[in-house]
């Protein structure tokens, strides 16, 4: 058994242990990781509203005028992310236009796997670009923990460089937390193998207790978030362990289904609406618990959409997208350019700032970690405040 991944029973709670001694506590970010899980179409999010190929391109599916919030006098946010204009308006919500990376690839499973490791197309990566990014960084023991996702994809924070809990909600592991007892079997040293079992055993029973006290004694959100398809839930728990002081570099949530080849308008807008409802109120929530120039959020997903819609109503996989980048320390407005529709490759929209670039740029501006994730020269982006 691997001690850095341990399954307790349930899918609700698993524990991904990294060895490493701990260090004096730093003032660091956390970066809440947002996934929009299937791809989401960038062109319907970030609407080139006055480009008139953007029509020609989506005489059905196009975006209306009137459903287009204007941010410049070219592009214009969709108009169910009207909930972020508030963030937008304070100058604390940036959008990074046309992220994506050199010889894209369309696959879900081998697109989000570059996007979750930071690696080249051409390159297979183990190890997920957060825990690469901590790599010999002696982070504070803390309550056990580094980073926590809460949602079933933890490839970002594997590795040996953070010691990462899964779980989905906080009512289920605070149940779980409180049922676990330390184990009083013998550690027979005859049996390597089960002297490491009990030893990754005890490690996760002191990771989930000091979690479990934090999260009880910590504060709920101020305010409540909407019932969805659980990305309220997940959002809420990133809430309760912020507000609860546990000193974690990254908190992973996601929201899935868009990947939308067919009758995509309102699959897309109710999970545009899910997106800006839960950020905002996520937002609201950090302000209340003064808060927010501590947090920076990120969405991400594994490929944008292709120009032309298809015949059934919806977009096939494609490359390029914006991607969005909250918090009170981060510069708002529009960065990087455009795709040009003019200039499509293949179909699809070319990328203007690689993705590696963004995750140099946060890390950077979270942690104050300089790492290149293979992209020479580095081009950081002028993000944080």
């Amino acid at each position: 058994m691997d001690r850095r991944h341990f399954l307790l029973g349930s899918s609700a709670l698993s524990v991904v242990m990294a060895a490493g001694s701990a260090a004096a506590e730093q003032e660091r970010r956390v970066l809440v990781l947002v996934e929009m899980k299937g791809g989401n179409d960038g062109m319907n999010t970030v609407i080139p509203y006055a480009d008139p190929l953007y029509r020609q391109f989506r005489p059905g599916i196009g975006v209306a005028r009137d459903r287009t919030v204007q941010l410049d006098e070219r592009v214009g946010l969709h108009a169910k992310l009207d909930p972020l204009m508030e963030a937008w308006k304070a100058g604390d919500f940036a959008i990074i236009q046309g992220v994506g990376y050199p010889y894209p690839n369309r696959s879900h499973f081998r697109s989000i796997e570059i996007w979750d490791t930071a690696s080249a197309s051409s390159q297979t990566l183990s190890e997920g670009w957060l825990s690469r990014a901590f790599d010999g960084v002696q982070l504070p023991r803390g309550a056990g923990v580094d980073s926590i996702v809460a949602d079933n994809n933890a490839l970002p924070m594997m590795g040996p460089g953070l010691r990462t809990i899964v779980m989905q909600d906080a009512e289920n592991f605070l149940r779980q937390a409180t049922a676990m007892k330390e184990s009083n079997e013998p550690r027979d040293d005859r049996n390597p193998a089960l002297r490491h079992v009990l030893e990754v055993r005890h490690e996760v029973n002191g990771a989930a207790a000091g979690l479990h006290d934090k999260l009880r004694d910590g504060p709920r959100p101020a305010y409540a978030f909407g019932a969805d398809n659980g990305f309220g839930r997940e959002l809420d728990l990133a809430t309760r362990i912020l507000a609860a002081r546990v000193p974690v570099v990254a908190i992973k949530v996601a929201l899935a289904g868009f990947d939308t080849h067919a009758n995509q308008v309102p699959t897309q807008e109710r999970l545009l609406g899910f997106l800006a409802s839960g950020l905002a109120t996520f937002r609201r929530n950090m302000l209340a618990a003064s808060l927010w120039n501590d947090v920076v959020v990120m969405t991400y997903s594994e490929f944008g959409r292709r120009a032309r819609q298809n015949a059934s109503g919806g977009t096939d996989h494609g490359t390029a997208a914006p991607h969005f980048v909250m918090g009170g320390k981060v510069k708002g407005g529009l960065h990087g350019a455009y795709p040009s529709l003019a200039d499509l490759q293949d179909g699809d929209l070319k990328h203007t700032v690689d993705f590696r670039n963004v995750y140099s740029t946060v890390a950077q501006g979270c942690w104050g970690l300089r790492r290149d994730f293979g992209q020479r020269p580095v081009r950081p982006l002028d993000l944080f405040a």
